[in-house]
């Protein structure tokens, strides 16, 4: 037979792969590379592109992610040649490092061997990468100079403007796509929610109602989430009867969120019955609960269905988190319950292992502070580490009952003038302080001072007495920057739900 003969792998190229990608599926690139090189030794050949862009796909979603290029590049040195499958693989690593630089060297790597003009999933790989890592300039860029582009594409770049924040330049692409399907507007409406344009996120799912498309399970969890910010409860209601009739599974994702929503809306009991229909429940649905309880019902029925959750009566042993924590000592500065509150704060340090947060040590200061124990409040405040020491003394700002003590009022101010010379508040505090105090001469060095710092005073913010320097802080207060910081942190909830659905998201549609 005349011509070259196509030699076959050696019989053990299988179990040689097998091995090699257990190794690499741990984040161990170098045992790979000596496992998948190993069976050439006897045989020299190149490592066939396969296995070796088996081996990338799995060291790019393995824990250390940024070994995948210095195997790329072992593998270059051992004659490997790499194809289109190839690079979307290190594309995927340095998006989920997230490292610009790895992401960079794989991208000229790619335009070296004409890949990127080649595959459109090339060049879609590298929008996502650049996106990642939070320079959506160059994923447009990129997208710009693609020949050829499809539905992923425009969906990628979307997605990379929302990533960056940049939401006027997601929507002006978004209007411009040839087409569209649920991943363009799951990506948009999204873009809003994490903009806090929770508004625009629901006029656009209307849109996308008017025009055809059936939503996702993904859509219906930002619309619920969406709802639940703007207390749109009429709408909320809408979006759980569409789950209703067009979805048959008992899906714990988007109960969780219709829960966080009920509550939100100040129909605890609403969120109960959601709730309790729920078979399997993690951790993330349980915090929804008993902070729907805890902050916008009842805060003793929150704080039984904590005892509810610890007491081991359930399948599965769920431990609470620092958000659980937030919601129990929230619900006993609302109930004034000091020793309860003081039990929950222990429990979190010494059985459960947690770090406090501001959130925390604010909640507890405030429920002395609110019992009138304000020496006690601020010792709080002044046990937190040292690295939220600017905190700490905002924190005294806002104490429940703070009332004309001028001398701490002068101090919290001067300290924070130490810590954030550009912080417009603390020079406004002790003005008027000094105002408070009829010491006319003081408060015209603190507006020099500001003026020379080159700090501006807020005009018209004039008090009379110091007693309208803080208000007293109420659980619900979203006027206060004290709750808002709370409030934050318990928006990791619906941060936690929206991971769980873009996940969900991605293996139901592999766009993304």
């Amino acid at each position: 037979m005349n011509g070259p003969v196509n030699i076959p792998p050696p019989p053990s190229a299988g179990h040689t792969l097998r091995a090699a990608a257990a190794i690499a599926a741990s984040g161990d690139a170098d045992q790979a590379a000596r496992i998948l090189l190993g069976r050439h030794r006897a045989r020299p050949s190149p490592p066939d592109t396969f296995s070796v862009n088996t081996i990338l796909k799995i060291l790019s979603f393995s824990p250390s992610p940024r070994r995948t290029l210095p195997f790329f590049f072992r593998m270059l040195a051992a004659g490997f040649s790499p194809n289109s499958f190839t690079f979307p693989c290190v594309a995927a690593a340095a998006a989920r490092s997230p490292d610009l630089n790895d992401g960079e060297i794989s991208h000229a790597q790619a335009l070296k061997r004409g890949a990127t003009t080649a595959s459109v999933y090339v060049g879609n790989a590298f929008i996502t990468m650049y996106a990642a890592c939070g320079l959506a300039c160059g994923a447009r860029a990129l997208f710009d100079e693609m020949p050829q582009r499809d539905i992923i594409s425009w969906n990628a770049m979307v997605d990379g403007y929302v990533k960056v924040g940049d939401v006027t330049s997601a929507r002006e692409l978004f209007e411009q796509m040839p087409e569209r399907n649920v991943v363009s507007w799951n990506a948009m409406i999204n873009g809003y929610l994490k903009g806090r344009l929770p508004q625009y996120g629901l006029k656009l799912f209307r849109e996308m109602m008017r025009s055809g498309f059936t939503p996702s399970i993904t859509t219906l969890v930002s619309m619920v989430t969406a709802c639940g910010r703007l207390g749109a409860i009429k709408d909320g209601k809408s979006v759980h009867g569409q789950y209703i009739r067009n979805f048959n599974d008992n899906n714990l994702v988007l109960g969780t969120a219709l829960v966080d929503m009920y509550s939100r809306c100040g129909k605890v009991e609403a969120a109960k019955r959601v709730f309790d229909v729920i078979s399997e429940r993690n951790l993330v649905c349980w915090n929804a609960m008993i902070r729907g309880h805890c902050i916008h019902g009842s805060p003793e029925d929150g704080l039984a269905l904590f005892e509810e959750l610890v007491s081991g009566e359930h399948s599965t042993i769920i431990s609470p988190d620092e958000i659980t924590f937030i919601a129990v000592l929230c619900a006993c500065a609302r109930a004034e319950l000091l020793d309860e509150g003081k039990k929950y704060f222990n429990q979190m340090t010494n059985i459960y292992n947690l770090k406090p947060t501001f959130a925390h040590y604010w909640c507890l200061s405030n429920l002395y502070g609110s019992l009138g124990f304000i020496h006690e409040a601020v010792q709080v405040l002044m046990g937190m580490p040292e690295e939220t020491e600017s905190l700490i003394w905002s924190g005294l700002l806002g104490l429940s009952r703070f009332h004309g003590d001028l001398e701490l009022g002068e101090r919290i101010a001067k300290r924070l003038m130490e810590l954030e010379p550009s912080n417009t508040s603390a020079y406004t505090l002790l003005q008027n302080i000094y105002v408070a105090a009829y010491r006319w001469e003081d408060a015209y060095k603190v507006k020099s001072l500001a003026k020379e710092r080159r700090v501006r005073l807020k005009p018209g913010h004039r008090l009379v007495d110091l007693n309208d320097l803080v208000h007293n802080f109420k659980v619900g207060d979203r006027l206060q920057p004290e709750i808002d910081k709370i409030y934050m942190m318990m928006d990791d909830l619906a941060s936690r739900i929206k991971l769980a659905s873009s996940e969900l998201d991605c293996i139901k549609s592999g766009q993304r």
